[in-house]
């Protein structure tokens, strides 16, 4: 049975270039970058190539790019450091209720010391309202941290209009852009981004591997204490094959190729839509359908049948998707996002599944989807007539 793997939103598999790159770095450069011979001076030259292509990436400067373990640990720095570091000037965070648990938890850690957090209501599209946004924002506010797209429906949030908000407010502006990076064009000089957190794990990368950007000028203590490596501002030794293995995944995706594959996964959300509806099968998406979403996320409910029946048959099928986040989908707690989006009572809480697309994503893949997708509501449904 051939495995087919739609939750790309989670984790993607590591490309042939990615491999190579990190084959021949764990092999031939096992320096440390931080000494002073040839083996190291080797490693901290691989170093600073890599940041340079990154950096590149998002318009940033060199040494604006902090190597991290991923976005966990990006998203937890740019939030505690700046509350800790700032709460001389205010006490008040704005975000979003729809946020990763990666920005949601630090958030809650930061109340239980008395730091103010406003969560953004969003609609039935998963978006922010930006007449909320200005209303929120205060003389007081310190930090605005707001995702660039969400993990579990895709949404846009409106970051360029929230960086020209803030642009002449004291506040620093951090964006979540580990779903969006390698898919958006993202320039933070544009947008007014002070902060800026992905994961290369999410684009056929390496795991425990990130970034955080961090524009010149916001300045903080380093997050975890011990060495003085990236700059004094990220203790620990780099990973270099893994950094190495991060910058090769960022040179297959050209501006070109972001558009390709915007497209081409646009194309595959229609494709289970107009199958599922041509079988009949009762469903409907959650969030909306716009142009400049994520495209590679595609969260539908599928009428009377429950998640787990859902996400199991398909596992039995040999289909992976998600229930949700993979970061709670072992939790038996309901998706927050689409509870913020519908409420707690819907019934799309408990119905819905998460397909998320990739780079070795094929149409005879979503093809088989929908098939499957059509039997188990098939199956279920008989049955309930039975019963």
């Amino acid at each position: 049975m051939k495995e087919i793997y739609l939750d790309n939103a989670a984790t993607t598999p590591i490309s042939s270039e990615v491999l190579a790159e990190m084959t021949d770095k764990l092999q031939n450069v096992y320096g440390n970058a931080s000494t002073l011979y040839g083996l190291g001076r080797e490693a901290h030259t691989i170093l600073e190539n890599s940041r340079h292509t990154i950096a590149q990436s998002l318009n940033a400067d060199d040494d604006e790019i902090i190597f991290t373990s991923g976005g966990t640990e990006s998203d937890n720095t740019a939030v505690i450091q700046t509350a800790l570091s700032r709460q001389s000037l205010g006490k008040h965070i704005i975000t979003t209720a729809i946020e990763h648990e990666a920005i949601l938890k630090p958030l809650h850690y930061l109340e239980t010391l008395g730091f103010e957090v406003t969560y953004l209501p969003v609609d039935e599209t998963g978006e922010i309202s930006l007449a909320d946004f200005k209303d929120a924002l205060r003389d007081d506010t310190i930090l605005v941290t707001i995702m660039m797209g969400n993990n579990e429906v895709g949404s846009r949030m409106p970051i360029h209009e929230i960086g020209e908000i803030l642009k002449d407010h004291q506040a620093w502006f951090h964006t979540d852009a580990v779903q969006a990076y390698g898919l958006l064009d993202i320039d933070v000089k544009r947008d007014h981004i002070d902060m800026l957190s992905t994961s290369a794990h999410k684009i056929n990368g390496p795991k425990m591997v990130g970034f955080l950007y961090r524009r010149t000028g916001v300045n903080f203590p380093s997050f975890l204490k011990g060495g003085d490596q990236e700059e004094k501002r990220r203790a620990g030794t780099e990973n270099i094959p893994g950094i190495a293995g991060f910058a090769a995944a960022v040179q297959t995706i050209t501006p070109e190729e972001k558009v390709h594959r915007q497209d081409k996964y646009a194309q595959y959300k229609q494709q289970i839509i107009d199958g599922l509806t041509q079988k009949g099968v009762p469903f409907a998406v959650n969030g909306s359908l716009k142009a400049d979403n994520l495209q590679h996320v595609l969260n539908i409910w599928i009428k009377g049948v429950s998640t787990y029946v859902m996400q199991t048959n398909l596992d039995l099928a040999g289909i992976a998707v998600s229930g949700g986040s993979a970061c709670t989908a072992g939790s038996i707690e309901p998706s927050h996002v689409l509870t913020a989006m519908f409420g707690s009572d819907s019934p799309r809480i408990s119905e819905s599944i998460r397909i998320s697309f990739g780079r070795y994503t094929t149409e005879d893949d979503v093809e088989a989807l929908v098939d499957n997708i059509a039997k188990i509501v098939s199956r279920v449904k008989a049955r309930s007539e039975v019963n």
